[in-house]
């Protein structure tokens, strides 16, 4: 079934692209127009957060998306958003995303984080703002 050959998909992207650090495997996942946004998003944040761990909480498919509910946790080792690395981790940081898929592959891509979450564990922002 499509559903559940999508969810697979969405599945090796946080094994092996997002916690296995094997960024050729995108372009086995995304269709080729969008492989490329994907890397020059995945590459610099895996960079900063070399030992990102992402969990998958659930994944829900229908049609030709799948959305999933993650958590990612990971260590500061490189420069992010502008700030420099602090060496600090952030845990359990919430992520939604929304994939489209045709053909066996990643087509579009929605997400929504909570980066103010992971900049207030990283001691990157005051608690109130």
């Amino acid at each position: 079934m499509a559903t559940e050959a999508n969810k697979a998909i969405v599945r090796r992207l946080v094994a092996e692209v997002f916690n296995g650090g094997r960024l050729e495997v995108i372009d086995e996942l995304y269709a080729p127009a969008l492989a490329p946004a994907a890397k020059r998003w995945i590459t610099p944040f895996r960079a900063s957060f070399p030992d990102v761990h992402m969990e998958i909480v659930e994944l829900i498919a229908e049609g030709d998306k799948v959305v999933g509910r993650f958590t990612c946790s990971a260590t500061h080792l490189g420069a992010w958003l502008g700030h420099a690395p602090t060496g600090r981790r952030f845990e359990r940081v919430d992520e939604v995303s929304i994939f489209r898929f045709r053909d066996g592959r990643i087509t579009h891509a929605w997400s929504l984080e909570d980066t103010l979450g992971r900049l207030r564990q990283l001691g990157l922002t005051s608690q109130h703002g």
